[in-house]
């Protein structure tokens, strides 16, 4: 009989007592986390940009945003196809818009209000962050298009849309 050399000795007491079983079976596959919600949102008209926040964190960028054909200036006035600048709140969801679903923005505020009446103007309203037109299957339609609405491509605001609650706060930079 053959006697058990040092190495093999060795090996034997390193290894824990039932490492030659059968390995058990692996790990089921880990579920992913459920999408943060989103608690801010920051638009940035220059840099035609929305960033989404959670905890203080960026969870989601979207570019190429598309605004109103007057990109240019604060939102004074109905029909001035300008986007409003400053913080508003997301304020309701319409699933049945003319366009791939729909977030409005709180415009006009008390402050857009006195203004545009200071004129003897109506300020507008219904703007929204919104998709495109309903029958644009794919891609986005080409420069500035609303009314001074914030426009993403399809599968963005089918995202955004189910990370934002109602009351979420949305700043809009220049």
């Amino acid at each position: 009989m053959r006697r058990p050399g040092a190495f093999s000795l060795l090996l034997a007491a390193l290894l824990p007592v039932g490492a030659c079983a059968p390995a058990p079976p692996p790990a089921p596959p880990l579920v992913p986390a459920a999408a943060p919600m989103v608690e801010y949102l920051l638009v940035d008209k220059s840099e035609r940009t929305l960033w989404a926040y959670s905890r203080g964190k960026i969870v989601r960028t979207y570019t190429g945003l598309q605004f109103g054909d007057a990109m240019f200036g604060h939102k004074q006035f109905e029909g001035d196809e300008r986007t409003p600048e400053g913080r508003y709140v997301i304020d309701t969801r319409n699933p049945d818009s003319r366009y791939h679903l729909s977030l409005r923005i709180s415009y006009p505020n008390p402050q857009d209000r006195a203004y545009a009446a200071s004129r003897g103007r109506d300020p507008g309203g219904d703007i929204f962050l919104h998709g495109q037109p309903n029958g644009i299957a794919s891609g986005r339609m080409q420069g500035d298009w609303t009314d001074g609405c914030i426009a993403l491509a399809n599968p963005e605001i089918a995202e955004l849309y189910e990370l934002v609650e109602d009351g979420t706060v949305i700043d809009i930079r220049p």
